[in-house]
């Protein structure tokens, strides 16, 4: 048996993804940046590094467990650094990694494409709406 390496090993495990299947790690990873507040901090961090209150300022509605989650999730996935400064109280900034930069283009697309067509979207709903006789 020939040995592979690692750069074979990444290939061959790589053309193996499939999302549809549901054990695939790639559908696990489509789930993540699917969340609507992985989307928000992803965009929040594009101009560059931030703390921890600015992001929870800046995300009107997060809670501070669930951004806590979001945040350690996309640490975990490699799309984010934390970065711990010592100090009195100590200083903690997240910044996009190389991987989360090439992930920010397409989440701002998605949120250009939002706030873009909001308009269109609560017309179909209300059309929607009217047509189901549920007058939501």
């Amino acid at each position: 048996m020939a040995t592979m390496t690692a750069a074979q090993r990444r290939e061959a495990a790589r053309v193996g993804f499939d999302a549809y299947i549901a054990e695939c790690p790639a559908r696990q990873l489509l789930d993540r940046i699917g969340d609507k507040w992985v989307s928000l901090v992803v965009n929040a961090l594009a101009d560059g590094p931030q703390r921890y209150s600015d992001l929870r300022r800046r995300l009107a509605g997060v809670s501070e467990k669930m951004l806590t989650q979001t945040l350690r999730a996309l640490e975990r996935d490699g799309l984010l650094t934390r970065t711990v400064t010592p100090s009195v109280p100590a200083r903690v900034d997240y910044a996009l990694t190389p991987l989360g930069t090439g992930l920010l283009p397409l989440m701002q697309s998605i949120k250009a494409w939002a706030e873009e067509h909001m308009p269109e979207v609560l017309a179909a709903r209300e059309s929607y709406d009217a047509a189901a006789g549920n007058g939501k």
